[in-house]
């Protein structure tokens, strides 16, 4: 399984990015999806999560202005990020999890700044 990860950039403050996250190889094993990003100097954190059933779920920072997503006839899974703060700067990885092992992408940039 290979993740891809696109999408990031430079946005001002306020502005909106979508990150996408194409899932290829053997994707029938893949039950979830998540988001995680990392900022300069901090640990790894959760961004959002898609699981099988059931309600999405966000980290505080982000509810009300992130969204995820999954297009399983394309095998993307989409961060639709709105409303966008300086500390939101990161670097933003998708997750899929699988029966036996949790795969990563390669990291996407994402930088808020005026």
């Amino acid at each position: 399984v290979q993740l891809q990860a696109s999408g990031g950039g430079l946005v001002q403050p306020g502005g909106s990015l979508r990150l996408s996250c194409r899932i290829s190889g053997d994707t029938g094993g893949i039950v979830a999806t998540g988001w995680y990003r990392q900022a300069p100097g901090k640990e790894r954190e959760l961004v959002a999560f898609l699981p099988p059933h059931g309600r999405s779920n966000y980290a505080d920072s982000v509810k009300g202005r992130f969204t995820i997503s999954r297009d399983n006839a394309k095998n993307t899974v989409y961060l639709q990020m709105n409303s966008l703060k300086p500390e939101d700067t990161a670097v933003y990885y998708c997750q899929a999890v699988g029966y036996t092992r949790t795969y990563w992408g390669q990291g996407t940039l994402v930088t808020v700044s005026s």
